[in-house]
């Protein structure tokens, strides 16, 4: 959540970042109302109790009618002081739930709008041209055996999938080489739950807009996570981390299950869009005052695994209205993908600030003093898209794929995926 102290003291800032991601700063306002009926409630419960406690010590020392008198007195401030605690209890509850509801406040630098409001960063590569009508995705991993959707369909119905042989392979291979550079880069490698509490999905801002893109497991409680950037912001919650260990990062492999929920009618073919996809994702806990030079790194790092991959690809920032509910900012890095005929999004990383660490409870210890702890996100490969623009980026006439050089160590020193299909 955003600090209650800038919400206070400078009401207008967040009013301001609302109209930059196109919401009502309604919000604002009733948390502002909120916050001054909570104090209220606060104080007059003190009061009450003090009262409550003051008569208590003249009891003892009373007599006779006197002392009935202040019985019959501590009786009603009894009953006082417990209407008065349930309305704090209520206040706070709905203070709360204000302050939760506001999302984190868009840098500056972030472009005002919605979706098709981002500004173009970077443009890296050239698209392929090609001397031959390019076969889609769908057709290429047909012919290599890679990709099987008629059976993901039968078996778990639409935007389900099986990869298969070389589609296997290829999936493999890039964990692997995602992991090796990361691990070069000093991340710890983690393989992270799918199922999380509740407290992970919401610390992390995910029952918030995106609820409704959110599986959960009817009768148990648990939620399964559309990016192991769930876990991993919960892994160190509650916790107070040692200043100097920072910045803590990590690479996490995990399933990513999303309903895809509003995109009726979109990518229906294929696996551009499915409901569940392998990712491998990286998780930095830093001070907030480094965040900003972590959150280029991870960009970098970002556009260092694309280059592997000999891909053609842009590189936006993201518009405000676009963002998440616990971004702050947010780069993409879109691929090139030949059949369609424009960029798609293969990557992301956000920064968070101190947005999730506030709702989990994650603090650093700096010479004796605790602080707050920034958290940044950084896809580094969602496998299924990454691959389709592999196969459709590095195709032949024949329907067999070059394989990126860097890739060729883990697909067994082969250059080419072969058709196993006419």
């Amino acid at each position: 959540m955003i600090d209650p102290k800038v919400l206070r003291d400078d009401p207008d800032r967040v009013r301001s970042a609302q109209a930059k991601r196109g919401l009502s700063a309604d919000v604002v306002d009733r948390a502002l109302a909120a916050d001054a009926a909570r104090r209220t409630a606060i104080a007059d419960f003190e009061a009450k109790r003090a009262e409550q406690k003051q008569l208590g010590k003249l009891i003892p020392q009373a007599q006779g009618e006197e002392k009935q008198e202040l019985l019959g007195r501590t009786k009603t401030l009894a009953a006082d002081v417990k209407a008065a605690e349930a309305a704090q209890t209520a206040a706070e509850a709905e203070w709360q739930g204000a302050l939760l509801s506001i999302p984190n406040l868009a840098a500056e630098e972030s472009p005002a709008g919605g979706e098709d409001d981002f500004v173009l960063l970077e443009t890296v590569g050239t698209p392929r041209e090609f001397d031959f009508e390019p076969r889609d995705h769908i057709e290429l991993g047909r012919m290599l055996g890679a990709i099987d959707l008629d059976r993901g369909a039968k078996v778990s119905g639409s935007r389900f999938y099986f990869l298969t042989g070389v589609g296997a392979e290829l999936e493999l291979a890039l964990i692997n080489l995602a992991m090796e550079q990361a691990r070069e880069a000093g991340f710890t490698q983690v393989i992270a739950p799918s199922l999380v509490k509740p407290r992970a999905m919401d610390g992390t801002g995910f029952l918030g807009q995106a609820a409704d893109d959110v599986y959960r497991i009817e009768g148990q409680d648990m939620y399964l996570v559309g990016t192991s950037e769930v876990p991993m912001a919960a892994y160190h919650s509650d916790e107070i981390l040692d200043g100097a260990s920072l910045p803590l990062r990590y690479a996490a492999f995990s399933p990513c299950f999303r309903k895809e929920a509003g995109s009726h009618g979109k990518d229906t073919k294929g696996i551009i869009r499915v409901h569940w996809f392998d990712k491998v994702e990286m998780f930095v806990y830093t001070t907030p005052e480094d965040a900003e030079a972590e959150h280029q790194r991870l960009l970098g790092w970002e556009k260092q695994f694309l280059d592997k991959l000999e891909l053609a690809y842009r590189v936006i920032d993201v518009a405000a209205g676009d963002l998440g509910l616990s971004a702050q900012r947010k780069f993409d890095c879109e691929a090139w993908i030949p059949t369609q005929g424009k960029y798609r999004e293969l990557t992301s990383t956000s920064n968070c600030t101190e947005f999730q660490t506030r709702r989990l409870d994650t603090r650093a210890r700096h010479a004796g003093e605790v602080k707050p702890v920034a958290t940044l996100n950084g896809t580094l490969c969602a496998m299924t898209r990454t691959i389709v623009a592999i196969l459709e980026t590095h195709q032949q006439a024949d329907g067999s794929v070059r394989v990126p050089k860097a890739l060729q160590p883990w697909l067994q020193g082969r250059e080419f995926l072969k058709p196993i299909a006419p």
